[in-house]
């Protein structure tokens, strides 16, 4: 019999192979606590022995509430080690939806920092079965999580797990509705792993430095600490309420190689590198997910600060990698068309299968040029939600994304938007996604966002949101007639309404839902002339 797939593997390979490998802790940009892989293990193997000593046992959800730290990464093996699954909680959602997310996933052992407490105490209240540990301390009903990792005896004899079972679970951002379950079996996040450690993905290697900037809870921080730790690298984590200034710090100082965020902190990390000087060269890749950056952003990135910029399309369903972007080798060494393959989505990595189709499910040619919803199976593809039935989100084994794309000769993907979000005017489709990145190509514009509004003639027509640069001024009429040399002449909205923010999801995306909402009411915080 095979032997099977399980991530706890990762953890006994760091420990025989790269037991002086450090973890590195930052708070505030400074360095608060170092230890190695060595110790990293037999903690892990203590709190995994704690956990089973509280009643955990296999298929439990354990869920975590907490940043980006060195205890949050010792429960990402240590509650598979248990046996149970591993359930990362976004910190940033109201309480009403903690509150329906801890309910619904069944959770038995909650593990949060102490300032995020109050965030559950609905849910605590609904739950009083449920166990809460803090990471940074006891309190009432808490206990504390260093007590635990003292008095546990080691998990030498591990429960038996077989490698579809899950190890760990995540929800989705819930913008459209109710947040849904996703859970990852050991064996999907194996092979994602294996993914991310291939030389034309993420590379991670036992040469990288690696800084979590993704927050730990979002789809497991895009599945790097595990590639980290099963590949032997460094990992350096920023703390609570990171801030770029911090990275910045964290990174010049560690020497970090590889990190990875959603391109709007990548904007303020290159602000605070230019204002302070900062040296970020040890970088060897910044790659930037969620949404796609502006040709403007990869470019002052590599030119400023010498760093290769490349992208990541994926989704939580996805574990969450589908895709990497890398140049062709014909073209690595010519900026302008390496900036225009990095800007696109990517090739799909290998283990996972796509699809492009139309509204009647036939399959649309790869040639850039074509666009359907993409659809996309493999073995870290998730298949149904976590108790939930939405048939709607799958076809005879296929996963549909939502996303309407293209895929070019040579495999790349370029999202063009999501299905809900194309705008049908005048019966021609309009990309919301290609108009904000030409409006981001405006020197003076920072952050664009479009939705349609109606239109007694055309049905729907776009309106352009848009954020200024700091110290930047715009007519709004300007960027109209600017616009106009970008884009086709049906795709100019109707007007521009210059705000003084966007509204985004928990995770760094714009919140689409919100903006409708916020257009509806009135747009109460306009500021300029629209």
């Amino acid at each position: 019999m095979s032997s099977p797939l399980l991530v706890t593997e990762f953890l006994h390979r760091a420990r025989e192979f790269f037991p002086g490998k450090e973890i590195v802790q930052y708070h505030d940009g400074e360095p608060v606590h170092r230890y190695t892989y060595r110790d990293y293990y037999d903690r892990v193997l203590r709190l995994a022995g704690a956990l089973r000593e509280l009643g955990v046992r296999p298929g439990d959800r354990v869920a975590t509430l907490a940043w980006n730290h060195y205890r949050h990464l010792e429960l990402y093996l240590a509650v598979p080690l248990a046996g149970a699954v591993l359930h990362t909680v976004n910190l940033r959602l109201e309480p009403a939806e903690i509150d329906y997310i801890l309910g619904h996933a069944g959770d038995r052992v909650l593990v949060a920092d102490s300032s995020l407490l109050p965030s559950v105490e609905q849910a605590r209240a609904a739950r009083p079965d449920m166990l809460v540990v803090g990471t940074d301390g006891a309190g009432p009903g808490v206990l504390d999580y260093e007590d635990l990792v003292a008095s546990g005896a080691p998990l030498l004899d591990p429960p038996a797990v077989a490698e579809d079972d899950l190890a760990a679970l995540c929800y989705t951002s819930g913008t459209t509705g109710f947040p849904k379950g996703v859970g990852y079996s050991h064996r999907a996040l194996y092979l994602h792993t294996f993914a991310a450690c291939l030389a034309d993905g993420h590379a991670i290697s036992e040469r990288d430095t690696v800084l979590h900037v993704v927050p730990m809870f979002h789809a497991n921080a895009w599945g790097i600490p595990f590639a980290a730790l099963m590949s032997g690298a460094t990992q350096v984590l920023p703390g609570a309420h990171p801030v770029p200034a911090g990275i910045a710090r964290a990174i010049e100082a560690e020497r970090v190689t590889y990190t990875g965020m959603v391109p709007t902190v990548a904007v303020d990390l290159l602000r605070v590198a230019a204002a302070t000087g900062a040296d970020l060269g040890s970088l060897r890749a910044l790659v930037l997910g969620g949404s796609s950056p502006s040709e403007e952003l990869v470019r002052s990135i590599e030119e400023q600060l010498g760093v290769p910029v490349f992208q990541g399309w994926g989704m939580t369903e996805i574990s969450p990698m589908g895709t990497f972007s890398r140049p062709l080798p014909s073209v690595e060494h010519d900026p302008a068309q390496r900036r225009r393959l990095i800007r696109k989505q990517g090739r799909l990595l290998p283990g996972l299968r796509w699809r492009l189709v139309d509204d009647e499910g036939r399959e649309q040619p790869h040639d850039g040029v074509a666009r359907g919803e993409l659809l996309i199976r493999g073995p870290w593809v998730a298949t149904s939600y976590f108790r939930d039935e939405h048939p709607e989100s799958f076809t005879d084994g296929w996963l549909r994304t939502g996303d309407i794309a293209t895929i070019d000769e040579h495999g790349y993907l370029e999202v063009v938007d999501r299905a809900k979000d194309l705008i049908k005017s005048g019966g021609e489709w309009i990309s919301s996604v290609a108009l904000e990145q030409a409006l981001t190509g405006h020197p003076a514009v920072a952050d664009a966002a479009v939705v349609a509004v109606p239109h007694e003639r055309w049905q729907e027509r776009p309106l352009a949101l848009v954020v200024l640069d700091s110290g930047q001024e715009a007519e709004p009429d300007d960027v109209l007639e600017w616009l106009r040399g970008q884009v086709p002449r049906w795709w100019v909205p109707e007007r521009i309404v210059v705000v003084d923010s966007l509204p985004r999801t928990s995770v760094g995306k714009l919140d689409k839902k919100a903006l409708r909402d916020k257009v509806a009411a009135g747009l109460s915080d306009v500021r300029g002339r629209p």
